[in-house]
């Protein structure tokens, strides 16, 4: 398949192919997507198994057991909580330490480290005889998501071609879909196997994380990362790889450009406080509170307990989950084939409006028909599991996606890896902040969480009308020239030296 990358501005036209091997590549990278999925669909289910209640939580086992528990509460417990945020506390440090490994030594190392971690995390969580001993793999695992998710975006916008960077970059996203479905069914299946069916469950990570590890190893370093540290012959044939053409002779000294301008930054951290990266640095960080807060965690990671609270019982909520988890998969098929054609823009205005008559019609029902104890009548409980499943249908094709590509694609080259580091970390720590509040904001809260998170759904899809440009065929090196120059908030901070000096 054969396509002319070229930009919105004056940027040169760069021929490539779609080749096998680049296919391969943006396959076996994105299982680190997949892990990440598996860690957010596995911890809701296994908190949801009443052998790993009795194990490590028998509080919460013993409230839930009680015959008129709260429908809110029963699982309001910080511990339990800890369990599942702790992953991305430590993911959020780990993404700095990612951010310079993928500089210094490539983004290919960086995903191999991840495979490491992941392992040893697994290891312990599966095999724990302890809450410490829990706790800490999976603050392990956290590492292994915070080098995964700094590598493998950057990967995959590095290795694409312009006019199909989209769409390889979100089966980043599809994999993590793919990996929460997976998380689903094996809930379902080892919930019946008792008493060890919660260490199956967290044992299962291993697989894909042993695919990652040999997988990385036929894989080849991104062009970009190669010139970057000063291996040029290397670099150009990469290219000359993945392009599958014989001249790619502008589009190399468009790289070498680029990195000659980034080798001139000695802080990139300080950089991004300039002006000039204050667009990608801002959308970058807000992309990721607005990902968060659209409140898809807090259905994903604990959709068998919200399914329970509505009156499904485990099995039916587990079951429930898969399907939502199903959903999830096929939609982002279809984020996949629009966002090189509509456009990054167009999904997140249009989804903004679907999640949010969602998120209202399921506040509103559970306000009018669920009480602290008790269960929703069928119907209506039917009807809150379709329009859960109608949500996932939005964020899958949107703002699940495009929170990733997005930074991954705006920042400039000497300030790509720094940048998306603040992204990443920002993506765990409002991750971590659901995750450590999400039961307990139902405790209190009640069905007004779904208003809250309604609420952020309006601000967010303001923010993306506004401030949010089009990317969509732009050159990943000419996002400056073609994107923020000419955009009408953005452009007062792309002044360059003599334009400053000029102003002055």
């Amino acid at each position: 398949m054969a396509v002319v990358v070229s930009s919105n501005g004056n940027a040169p036209a760069f021929e490539a192919k779609l080749t096998v091997y680049v296919f391969i590549c943006v396959v076996i990278a994105a299982f680190g997507g997949l892990i990440f999925g598996y860690d957010i669909g596995i911890s809701g289910g296994v908190t949801a198994m009443d052998d790993f209640l009795k194990e490590f939580f028998p509080a919460v086992w013993e409230r839930k057991k009680h015959a008129h528990e709260n429908n809110y509460c029963k699982y309001d417990n910080q511990f339990l909580q800890l369990f599942t945020s702790s992953l991305y506390l430590a993911a959020l440090v780990a993404s700095f330490f990612a951010s310079a490994v993928c500089s210094k030594l490539g983004r290919k190392p960086t995903m191999q480290f991840a495979s490491i971690f992941f392992l040893i995390g697994v290891g312990l969580t599966a095999g724990a005889v302890n809450l410490i001993m829990l706790i800490f793999g999976r603050i392990l695992l956290g590492f292994g998501v915070g080098f995964g998710n700094q590598a493998v975006p950057l990967f995959l916008s590095e290795i694409a071609p312009a006019q199909l960077r989209g769409g390889l970059n979100i089966v980043f996203q599809l994999m993590v879909t793919i990996g929460i479905l997976i998380a689903n069914l094996v809930n379902y299946f080892t919930a019946k196997v008792h008493p060890y069916g919660w260490r199956i469950a967290l044992g299962g990570a291993a697989i894909p994380a042993v695919f990652l590890l040999f997988g990385s190893l036929i894989i080849c370093e991104t062009p970009t990362s190669l010139i970057e540290r000063n291996k040029n012959e290397e670099g150009k044939e990469a290219l000359r790889k993945i392009r599958g053409v014989e001249d790619i002779n502008e589009e190399y000294e468009s790289i070498v450009h680029a990195c000659d301008i980034a080798s001139q930054v000695k802080d990139p951290f300080r950089k991004l406080l300039k002006p000039a990266s204050r667009p990608p640095f801002i959308i970058g960080m807000l992309l990721q509170l607005f990902q968060q807060f659209t409140g898809i965690n807090a259905i994903m990671f604990y959709a068998p307990v919200l399914f329970q609270t509505v009156g499904f019982g485990s099995e039916a909520a587990l079951l429930s989950a898969v399907i939502t988890g199903t959903i999830n998969v096929l939609s982002t098929f279809v984020g996949i084939y629009l966002v090189d054609k509509t456009g990054r823009r167009f999904l997140l205005l249009q989804s903004s409006v679907h999640m949010l008559i969602c998120q209202l019609i399921i506040g509103i029902i559970l306000a009018k028909d669920l009480g602290t104890t008790g269960t929703l009548g069928k119907p209506q409980a039917l009807v809150v599991v379709i329009f859960v499943c109608v949500y996932v249908m939005g964020f899958a094709w949107s703002w699940g996606p495009l929170g990733w590509l997005i930074p991954s694609e705006t920042f400039p080259l000497e300030t790509r890896s720094a940048g998306f580091a603040v992204a990443v970390s920002c993506n765990m720590f409002f991750t971590f902040v659901i995750a450590q509040a999400f039961l307990s904001m139902l405790c209190g809260m009640r069905s007004g969480i779904f208003f809250f998170f309604s609420a952020w759904i309006v601000v967010m899809g303001l923010f993306a009308m506004f401030f949010i440009p089009e990317t969509k065929g732009v050159a990943i090196d000419d996002m400056r020239e073609s994107v923020w120059k000419p955009h009408w908030f953005w452009k007062r901070y792309m002044l360059d030296e003599d334009d400053v000096e000029k102003r002055n």
